[in-house]
């Protein structure tokens, strides 16, 4: 018999405690605690009723062909996804407000629409608001079943009745509740207990399902961090509403592979599909300009050339400024204390600003040559060669590190009429000899090799050890 117990639970990690307390001793955040009433069933064994049934263990070769992947429509969409959508499988799909997560989703359950029965269910608006949004995006005449439905008891009984959909999209999941829980919607108690009962019936029944998730201030999924577990595939939506491009990336996939990324543009006619994400990136750069450098680099199975802007100005206050957008903090500031130290190049003095053209944010340490090359540029007032890209890993000591897919980054360069580059020389490996690139090639080992091509050498100081 199920017995009431209230307890407290804490809303930025899902941890539990009996009694309120101000500071959570999991996550050590402040005023997350929030009581909740819970039931608990005791094990049959414990009252001493009958054991569990017996489980039948099946191989690890399994007989039969699995079942073919379904296509969105969307290449961009498809591709972040390992292929296209398998049956019975959750996607969580995170992202700020306004970022462009039930377009992206209105329009692909449209496009689905053609050849499958698509579902899309909303707690946020209404069903005239959804139709007005497809107004817009022109796709009114798509046959899209949609409701306006938050309890999780109806929606199952609804999917599990009758001929299921193949696509069911849940907008989102922080509005559903379960009427057995008693606590508001959006607690960890509610989305961790209306997340179970959809993936169990999406994976019962056999059909795709998405759920749209809000994220905290910090950037991650609102809500237990056990939801992440639970699904298949996580997607976060990345992007600044001030740009035009928007970015999904695949952080987890069951199905397919990690770090994917797809590239969208946002038009009057909605999210569309950037086929050639690096000529898009490219296309405002002006060459010969000081501070600025482009960057070769891979994002999951695509290389995506990108331009680092720097800029190096004297400063007037006590501690010098750093700005970064598109790049992690710590790292800029270990490649100008590599700079520092391993080459004599005096940047520490001065405020430095580093972004990222086009809203991507790089996260891979190839970018750290790049880095370094538009900082150079921007103190030196030389510019890098318009037709150069960079890219390499610089270690603590100043050397410059291989990195992976070499060739890879060079033929995307190539492609793009680039004809030099600065790179790291390339692991020696046994077997065939790799192709020999279409562009020139100069060898980086060091920091101090770029630095003598900016005109800084009065800056210079031998190193120990170099």
């Amino acid at each position: 018999m199920a017995r009431a117990k209230s307890q407290f639970v804490c809303q930025s990690c899902g941890a539990t405690s009996p009694k309120w307390q101000g500071k959570c001793e999991a996550c050590g955040e402040w005023n997350t605690l929030v009581e909740e009433s819970a039931k608990l069933d005791l094990p049959k064994g414990a009252t001493g009723g009958k054991g569990g049934r017996k489980i039948e263990f099946v191989g690890l070769k399994g007989g039969e062909a699995p079942p073919p992947r379904r296509t969105t429509g969307i290449g961009e969409l498809d591709r972040v996804t390992g292929g296209g959508l398998v049956a019975g499988s959750a996607i969580l799909v995170g992202g700020d407000p306004g970022i462009g997560k039930s377009t992206l989703l209105l329009q692909a359950v449209a496009s689905l629409a053609k050849n499958a029965g698509c579902v899309y269910v909303t707690g946020e608006e209404a069903v005239d608001q959804v139709r007005l949004r497809a107004g817009r995006l022109g796709l009114s005449s798509a046959s899209v079943r949609l409701a306006a439905a938050t309890n999780v008891r109806d929606l199952v009984a609804s999917l599990d009745g009758g001929s299921p959909p193949d696509v069911v999209v849940i907008d989102s999941i922080q509005t559903m509740y379960a009427d057995t829980v008693d606590s508001a919607p959006g607690t960890v108690t509610q989305v961790r207990t209306c997340a179970h009962e959809l993936i169990q019936v999406a994976k019962r029944r056999g059909f795709a399902l998405f759920l749209v998730g809000h994220v905290t201030k910090e950037g991650t999924l609102a809500g237990p961090r056990v939801l992440e577990h639970m699904v298949d595939t996580v997607l976060y939506f990345e992007g600044d509403r001030g740009h035009q491009f928007r970015i999904l990336r695949a952080v987890k996939n069951r199905f397919g592979p990690t770090d994917e990324i797809g590239v969208f543009e946002m038009t009057d006619l909605g999210l569309q599909e950037v086929a050639n994400p690096s000529a898009l990136f490219l296309a405002e750069r002006r060459g010969n300009v000081s501070g600025s450098c482009v960057f070769a680099g891979l994002e999951g199975t695509r290389p995506v050339l990108v331009e680092i802007q720097a800029l190096v100005a004297p400063s007037s206050f006590g501690t010098p400024r750093r700005a970064v957008v598109g790049w992690d903090m710590a790292r800029l500031n270990m490649v100008i204390a590599v700079l520092e130290a391993r080459s004599g190049v005096a940047l520490g003095a001065n405020d430095v600003y580093l972004n990222v053209a086009g809203g991507l944010r790089v996260q891979e340490p190839a970018a750290d040559l790049a880095v370094a090359a538009a900082l150079l540029s921007a103190l030196s007032g030389d510019p890098v060669p318009a037709d150069t890209v960079v890219f390499g890993e610089v270690g603590l000591s100043g050397e410059v590190r291989p990195v992976a897919q070499r060739e890879v980054r060079l033929k995307e360069a190539g492609k793009l009429g680039f004809k030099a580059a600065w790179a790291p020389r390339p692991r020696a490996r046994g077997g065939k000899p790799a192709a020999k690139p279409d562009i020139a090639v100069a060898d980086i080992g060091h920091v101090q090799d770029i630095v003598g091509r900016f005109g800084l050498e009065s800056l210079r100081r031998t190193s120990e050890g170099h």
